[in-house]
C-alpha cells in the first residue's frame, strides 16, 4: 500500500526519554527511602498516637509510590506518529475505498439537546468520503420521537447542506460551527443558514411541546413511523425502532449526487431486561449495522462530538490500510478535544493526561486506550482476538460477510429487528467474548482494555486540526457526576478477575499493565488526599511535629519529592501546549476530584458490592444556563447546589484555613517549633492557596454559584467535631 516515495505515515520517538528513564530510576529510589524512613519509624513508635499517625503517612506514601510508578509506565516511550492522507488519495481510488459505519449513541432529549447530536451527525455525514460507501446510524436509547423528529428534519436539511460542503470546499462541515463563522463570502451560505434556523426552530419547539404535533408531520410515511410512539410506549418499555431516513440507493441531494445512509435505531427494551447502557446501545448498532450494511471500518462518536476535519477518515485508513502495520491493529484512536473551555480550563475538562500525554506514552508500546469517542475500528476487532475469529450464531453478523440486498429489503429488516430484540442476547457471548464488553460502567476503558489483552494493537493519531470536537460540562456538579460514575467502573474493572495489576500485566507485560492500572486505580487517590488533607492540619493544631525539621537530612527527601513530582508534571503538561494557569487548575481539580467524586465514588461501589446500595447511569447535562455560561467564561467556579460532595472539600479548606493560621499564632507567640512544623505549615498554605475558589464561595459570593448556606454549616459543624476529637485523642 505505501512506498518509499508516497509514505502514509511516520513516527518518531520522544527526545525526553532518556530523562524520564533515569528521573524515574532516581525517584523511585527516594520514594524507597521514604519508605524505609516511615518503616523505621513505625517500628520504633513509642506512642500509640506516634504509631497511628506514621501509620498513616505510611499507608499514604505507599499508595502514591504505587500511583506514580503506574504513571511513569507513560513516560518509558513516548511516540509521536504523522500521517499523510493525501498519498493515501494518490495510491489508492474512491472506489477502492472500504465503506464506513459511523455509531452515535444519544439517550436523553433533554440532557443531550438532539440538534447538538443531528450537528454531529451532519458532520459525519459530509465527510470527504464516498457518500455511497457512508452509512451513519443513530442510537436513541431513549426511544425519544423528539430525536427521531430532529432526524427527520435532519435528512431533509442534509439534502442541501452535503452539496453545499462538497461544491465549496467548506473546512467547518458542522452547521452550527460553520454559522459561527464568517461565512458571507460563499454565495448559498444565506439561504442554506435559512434553512437551517428554520430547522432547528421546528425542532426546538417540539422538545419545548414535549410531543411531535400533527402540523409538523407531513406525508403518510412520518404519521405511520410516529404512529409506534402509542400510550403504552415509555423510556423503558418499548418495542423495536429501525427507521431509514436516507437509502443511499434511492436518495439523491439536489445536485443529483447519492446521499449516505441515516439510520434512527432504538433498541427494544422491557422491564424485565437488562439495558447494559451505553455498551448495550454499542452492541445492537453493531448487529444492526451488520444486516444492512456491514461495513469493515467502523466509527464510534459520541452525540456531542461533532467533526471537525472532513479528511479524519483518510487519516485513520493511513493506519487501517497498511500492510506493513499487520492485521492486529484492531482500532485508531482520536483525541477528545473541547470547543467553549474558558482561557484557564477551571475545571481541567481538557483532560490533557488522559486524551494525550498518556495515550502517546501508550503509542508507543501496544497503543492508547479506547476513550468512547472519536475512534475508528476494524470490525473484525468484536469478534475474539487476532489469531481466534469466534463466530456469532448468525452468519450474517459476522464480520466478512457481505450483504448483497437492499437495507430495506424485508430479510434485512427483519434480521436487523430481530438482532436488535432486548433479550436477543441471552445465552450469547455478546458483551463477554464479542462487541463491546459489559461488567463495567466505563464500557470504554474496559472495552479497549479487553482487545489489547486478546492481542489487538492500537494506533493514537493526534493531527494538528482537531479531527472532533465536543461540549465540556460548565459547572462543578456535573464534572465530579461524571468522575463519580468513572470512579465506580473503574472500581469495577479494579476488583475484578481482569485487573490489571494480575490479568493485565500477565496479558500485555509490565508498562501496558501498569498504564491501565494507572487509571482502574485512580479512585484511591482519595485515600492519600484525604490523608494529607486532614492528618498535618490536626496535627499542626496541636503542636504535634509529624514531618522532618528543616536541619534535619530527611527534609532534602521531601522537598525533592514534592518539587520532582510537580516539576515533571508540570513539563508533560506544557510541552503539549498546556499553560501555567491550566496546569494549576488541572492539579487543583485533581484534589477536587479526590475529596468529591473519587471518595463517593468508592463509598458508593463499596456499598453496591455489599448489596446496601445501587446506582444508575446518570448522562452528562448539556444544556447551558446563562447565568452559568457567564459566571464560566469569568473563571468562576459553580457549586450551586447543596451535594454532600461539597462537604469534605469545605471541611478540607476550613481545617487547613485554621491549622495554617493557629500555626502562625504559636509562632509568633514562640510556644511552636517552626522548623519542625515547617513541612505541616507549608501543606496547610499549600491547600489554602488551592482552597482559595472555596472561600470566595462561601464569603464573598451571592450568586446562584455560591457554596449553599447549609454545606457551609454542615462542613463547620463536622470540622470542629472532628478537630475536637482530635484534640482528645493526640492529648491522651
Amino acid at each position: 500500500m505505501s512506498t518509499d516515495d508516497l509514505p502514509l505515515h511516520t513516527h518518531k520517538h520522544s527526545l525526553r526519554i532518556p530523562f524520564n528513564r533515569l528521573f524515574a530510576l532516581i525517584y523511585w529510589c527516594a520514594i524507597l527511602a521514604l519508605l524505609y524512613h516511615h518503616t523505621h519509624s513505625l517500628l520504633h513508635s513509642t506512642t500509640l498516637t506516634s504509631f497511628f499517625i506514621t501509620l498513616s503517612l505510611l499507608i499514604s506514601d505507599s499508595i502514591l509510590a504505587f500511583l506514580n510508578i503506574a504513571t511513569q509506565a507513560f513516560r518509558m516511550n513516548p511516540l509521536y506518529r504523522k500521517e499523510f492522507p493525501e498519498n493515501l488519495k494518490r495510491v489508492l481510488r474512491k472506489s477502492d475505498l472500504p465503506a464506513l459505519d459511523v455509531f452515535i449513541c444519544t439517550a436523553d432529549p433533554y440532557k443531550e439537546p438532539p440538534m447538538n447530536v443531528v450537528n454531529t451527525a451532519l458532520s459525519v455525514m459530509a465527510y470527504d468520503y464516498p457518500t455511497e460507501k457512508l452509512s451513519v446510524y443513530v442510537s436513541d436509547d431513549g426511544g425519544s420521537a423528539l430525536t427521531l423528529f430532529a432526524f427527520v428534519e435532519a435528512a431533509k436539511f442534509a439534502r442541501h447542506w452535503l452539496p453545499f460542503c462538497r461544491e465549496n470546499n467548506i473546512v467547518e462541515r458542522c452547521p452550527e460551527a460553520f454559522f459561527e463563522t464568517d461565512h458571507s463570502r460563499f454565495f448559498e451560505a444565506e439561504n442554506i443558514e435559512v434553512m437551517y434556523q428554520g430547522m432547528k426552530a421546528r425542532v426546538e419547539n417540539v422538545i419545548e411541546r414535549g410531543k411531535v404535533d400533527v402540523e409538523y408531520i407531513t406525508g403518510e410515511r412520518e404519521s405511520q413511523v410516529f404512529s409506534k410512539w402509542s400510550d403504552g410506549f415509555t423510556r423503558q418499555n418499548h418495542p423495536t425502532i429501525i427507521q431509514v431516513l436516507l437509502d443511499s440507493s434511492k436518495e439523491r441531494d439536489i445536485t443529483g449526487n447519492a446521499m449516505p445512509n441515516l439510520i434512527y435505531v432504538s433498541r427494544e427494551k422491557s422491564r424485565t431486561s437488562e439495558h447494559n447502557f451505553k455498551a448495550g446501545a454499542l452492541n445492537v448498532l453493531i448487529r444492526v449495522s451488520a444486516a444492512m450494511t456491514n461495513a469493515p471500518i467502523v466509527l464510534t462518536i459520541d452525540c456531542d462530538m461533532y467533526s471537525n476535519d472532513a479528511q479524519t477518515p483518510y487519516r485513520a485508513l493511513c493506519y487501517l490500510l497498511d500492510p506493513k502495520l499487520g492485521s492486529k491493529l484492531g482500532y485508531v484512536q482520536f483525541p477528545q478535544r473541547f470547543r467553549g473551555i474558558n482561557k484557564n480550563d477551571i475545571y481541567a475538562c481538557e483532560l490533557k493526561r488522559l486524551f494525550v500525554i498518556n495515550a502517546e506514552g501508550m503509542d508507543g508500546v501496544l497503543g492508547p486506550n479506547y476513550v468512547g469517542t472519536g475512534c475508528f475500528f476494524n470490525r473484525r476487532v468484536f469478534f475474539g482476538g487476532p489469531s481466534q475469529l469466534l463466530s456469532p450464531e448468525i452468519p450474517e453478523l459476522a464480520p466478512y460477510n457481505v450483504v448483497d440486498k437492499l437495507i430495506q429489503s424485508t430479510e434485512v429488516m427483519e434480521l436487523a429487528h430481530t438482532v436488535a430484540a432486548c433479550n436477543y442476547e441471552k445465552n450469547t457471548d455478546w458483551g463477554w467474548k464479542i462487541g463491546v464488553r459489559y461488567g463495567s460502567l466505563v464500557e470504554d476503558y474496559f472495552t479497549g482494555y479487553q482487545l489489547q489483552c486478546e492481542g489487538w494493537k492500537a494506533i493514537f493519531c493526534n493531527p494538528a486540526r482537531a479531527a472532533f470536537y465536543g461540549d465540556a460540562p460548565i459547572n462543578l456538579v456535573d464534572v465530579i457526576n461524571q468522575t463519580k460514575r468513572w470512579t465506580i467502573g473503574l472500581l469495577e474493572v479494579t476488583f475484578s478477575k481482569y485487573s490489571p495489576i494480575t490479568f493485565g500485566i500477565r496479558a500485555m507485560g509490565p508498562i501496558m499493565g501498569l498504564s491501565y492500572a494507572h487509571y482502574s486505580f485512580w479512585p484511591i487517590w482519595s485515600i492519600p488526599i484525604t490523608i494529607y488533607a486532614f492528618l498535618p492540619q490536626l496535627a499542626l493544631l496541636n503542636g504535634i511535629t509529624i514531618f522532618p525539621k528543616v536541619s534535619e537530612k530527611w527534609f532534602i527527601l521531601y522537598v525533592f519529592l514534592f518539587l520532582g513530582a510537580y516539576t515533571q508534571d508540570f513539563l508533560d503538561f506544557v510541552v503539549e501546549g498546556g499553560t501555567f494557569p491550566r496546569w494549576w487548575n488541572d492539579q487543583r481539580m485533581w484534589m477536587v476530584r479526590s475529596l468529591s467524586s473519587f471518595l463517593f465514588g468508592s463509598i458508593e461501589y463499596l456499598l453496591k458490592s455489599l448489596g446496601i446500595s445501587t446506582h444508575g447511569f446518570n448522562v452528562t447535562s448539556k444544556v447551558l444556563d446563562e447565568d452559568q455560561s457567564k459566571r464560566y467564561e469569568q473563571g468562576t467556579m459553580e457549586f450551586g447546589v447543596p451535594s454532600p460532595m461539597f462537604v469534605p472539600l469545605t471541611m478540607a479548606a476550613l481545617l487547613n484555613l485554621a491549622a495554617f493560621s493557629w500555626g502562625h499564632v504559636g509562632a509568633f507567640r514562640g510556644s511552636n517549633d517552626l522548623e519542625g512544623l515547617f513541612l505541616q505549615m507549608f501543606i496547610a498554605g499549600f491547600g489554602i492557596v488551592n482552597c482559595i475558589p472555596i472561600y470566595e464561595a462561601i464569603v464573598s459570593r451571592s450568586d446562584k454559584g455560591r457554596i449553599p448556606t447549609k454545606t457551609t454549616l454542615v462542613s463547620l459543624f463536622l470540622a470542629l467535631a472532628l478537630c475536637v476529637g482530635a484534640y482528645v485523642s493526640l492529648r491522651n
